[in-house]
């Protein structure tokens, strides 16, 4: 009979009293799990309860500086959600520099950069990173220079698939067609109101909890190029997004950075991938051959969805001794980023990934042409391998 039993409810303390008498050690373990336990339940209410704003604001608000990195050629969903990130670290007192590795060729991009006057700093090493805690915004893995992946985030706000995360916060939304959604959902949850374009603010904590129309629309404009313009891999989060910022942006501005004039290039890469394009049922896959502004590739790729009959392309480019890929679906058979990682998957030294509807990569051309320990893929043999991906043979 146990203890407590022989004395009934009045033996109950002196049961107690043994135990703390003869096992002290199990009664401390007991009470510091149960204080783990409570703290751990707390925690979990707190982080349930507290908008992901908050908790990126408290991130920042812990960090003197931070480095805000971009993915490699940023586009202006990369570009817009990193001013974002500026905006929310300078509301905080946290010195933020927006950084990326890369070029920003893409006429779109270096309209939306030189319109809306963003001072952003090139990198090309982990050493010229300005800060040690790193936020990276539209990708969840450090790439694209040399130390990249020794990077461990602090923070990371993306909505592309991958496996990467931040120390302290993480918030990817792989449902959602921009990653400028998120910031917008940000400034909304925050209740920031918006600045009127007519009036000159010079930001900071005289500007109160308001978004600067360059902000607002950077934002709007990031969502309506990753959507091509809300047509493509919406959620109703997009259009929740772009009514909020309506109200906040410049209507010229958005203007100029919608219609940039196109590189001459562009048109001939887009020409070149027209005539060289080859079809096999409803796919097409064309090698536009050297080009010195990779960024033509994919908006040649962009120009073949245009083909009557055609639901899947992909073209390739050379530059600077790699093959970059870039592919375009509107064909629910074709997984356009499993597509392409397929078709490169033995080749060495290459990468490739992406959305459903999008995908690209890039292959080392010395890697394929058997450098390492694979046989060499022939550049034919490879564009039969895209076709194949796209039918699901491979």
């Amino acid at each position: 009979m146990p203890l407590w039993a022989q004395g009934g409810v009045e033996g109950v303390p002196d049961a107690v009293t043994a135990v703390l008498e003869e096992s002290p050690l199990l009664v401390a373990v007991a009470v510091v799990g149960a204080i783990a336990l409570l703290f751990g339940l707390w925690w979990a209410v707190d982080r349930f309860r507290t908008p992901p704003a908050r908790r990126l604001e408290q991130v920042l608000r812990s960090r003197d500086a931070v480095a805000v990195l971009m993915h490699p050629n940023p586009d202006p969903d990369a570009m817009s959600s990193a001013l974002a990130v500026g905006e929310m670290a300078e509301r905080t007192g946290t010195d933020a520099t927006l950084q990326y590795p890369g070029q920003i060729r893409h006429q779109e991009n270096r309209a939306f950069q030189t319109v809306l006057d963003l001072d952003f700093d090139r990198i090309e090493s982990v050493e010229e990173l300005a800060a040690e805690d790193v936020v990276l915004v539209d990708h969840n893995e450090p790439r694209g220079f040399p130390g990249a992946e020794g990077i461990d985030p602090i923070a990371v706000v993306d909505h592309h698939p991958g496996d990467g995360d931040g120390e302290e916060f993480t918030d990817v939304r792989t449902d959602y067609g921009a990653c400028a959604t998120i910031f917008a959902e940000y400034f909304d949850s925050l209740g920031w109101e918006f600045v009127d374009p007519e009036v000159e603010t010079d930001g900071g904590e005289g500007a109160g909890e308001s978004v600067p129309a360059s902000v607002a629309t950077g934002l709007l404009y990031g969502i309506q190029s990753d959507t091509k313009q809300l047509t493509k891999g919406c959620t109703a989060a997009e259009f929740r997004a772009a009514e909020y910022l309506y109200d906040g942006i410049d209507e010229d501005t958005l203007d100029r950075i919608a219609n940039p004039q196109v590189d001459e290039e562009v048109l001939d890469v887009k020409a070149r991938a027209i005539t060289r394009r080859e079809v096999r049922n409803a796919f097409a896959v064309s090698d536009v051959g050297e080009v010195s502004n990779a960024d033509a590739i994919p908006q040649a790729a962009d120009e073949l969805t245009r083909l009557e009959g055609v639901t899947a392309v992909v073209v390739l480019g050379e530059r600077e001794g790699q093959l970059h890929l870039s592919g375009r679906s509107r064909d629910d058979r074709v997984h356009m980023g499993k597509a392409l990682e397929a078709a490169v998957e033995d080749i060495p030294m290459a990468s490739a990934g992406g959305h459903a509807r999008m995908g690209g990569g890039q292959v080392s051309i010395e890697h394929m042409e058997g450098l390492g320990p694979s046989e060499g893929v022939p550049r034919e043999e490879f564009k039969r391998r895209l076709f194949d991906a796209m039918t699901g043979d491979v």
